[in-house]
């Protein structure tokens, strides 16, 4: 069996072929095929309650991905505090509370030995989160992400 490759910045963004490669792209389509259908046949009520359902495609799957992605922002954003709490000392931890959920986020991919230090300097030059990413050496993997 062939081994993954280690995440790093260059591959921990996810995609989800079914989702990227096509619920998105069908999606577009009936949105599409709608207006067509509109514009041929705008005197037929049942054109207008299609057009209503293709736009409805496109707004529930972007709910359908940003929806629990948000909600595992929230987790992560408490398991990193909960992390930080048991690797930052004074005065650093009782600064966690200004690190942003972008931060936080950007922040579980560095590993232990690291945080303290990209900690203080995310917190001295307000870092981004793409920064922080850049800024890791060691990189901890987050392979449970949706």
């Amino acid at each position: 069996m062939a081994e993954k490759l280690p995440q790093t910045l260059a591959n921990h963004v996810r995609l989800h072929p079914p989702f990227h490669f096509f619920l998105i792209p069908c999606g577009i389509a009936v949105l599409i095929m709608s207006i067509v259908n509109v514009v041929k046949h705008y005197d037929v009520l049942e054109a207008w309650i299609l057009l209503v359902l293709g736009i409805m495609t496109p707004v529930a799957v972007f709910l359908i991905r940003i929806n629990p992605l948000k909600a595992q922002d929230r987790l992560i954003r408490l398991e990193e505090r909960l992390r930080l709490e048991a690797l930052l000392f004074e005065p650093l931890k009782s600064r966690i509370g200004e690190l942003t959920e972008s931060q936080l986020v950007a922040l579980r991919f560095a590993s232990d030995a690291e945080i303290p230090g990209l900690v203080e300097k995310t917190l001295k030059g307000n870092m981004q989160g793409k920064d922080i990413k850049k800024a890791i050496v060691t990189w901890r993997a987050d392979t449970f992400r949706v």
